[in-house]
């Protein structure tokens, strides 16, 4: 079986404590996962945003060939879940 991603591993051996990511598009935030878990190489996870956006829903996920993790939001007014960006890098937040 191939590696797992290593954003996702970085990411859930963080977890719970707050983890600085990265998007591809220089925007960074720090949040809190209550669960992240693997499906043989598919990965999830369920948040918030602690320093921005508090009223918002987070998701993780893999892409469809796991070559990328990608982080998506649910506002209080929207219907659905929007990508927000991949996510390029992943460290533990200062507590």
């Amino acid at each position: 079986m191939p590696d797992l991603h290593p954003i996702a591993k970085r990411i859930h051996n963080v977890q719970p404590r707050p983890v600085r990511l990265t998007l591809d598009d220089g925007e960074t935030g720090v949040f809190e996962f209550s669960s992240t878990e693997f499906f043989q190489r598919e990965f999830r996870g369920e948040g918030v945003r602690t320093d921005a956006d508090r009223d918002a829903e987070f998701r993780l996920i893999t892409s469809e060939g796991h070559e990328s993790v990608l982080l998506g939001r649910s506002g209080p007014d929207e219907g659905g879940w929007t990508v927000v960006g991949e996510i390029v890098e992943a460290e533990r937040a200062e507590e």
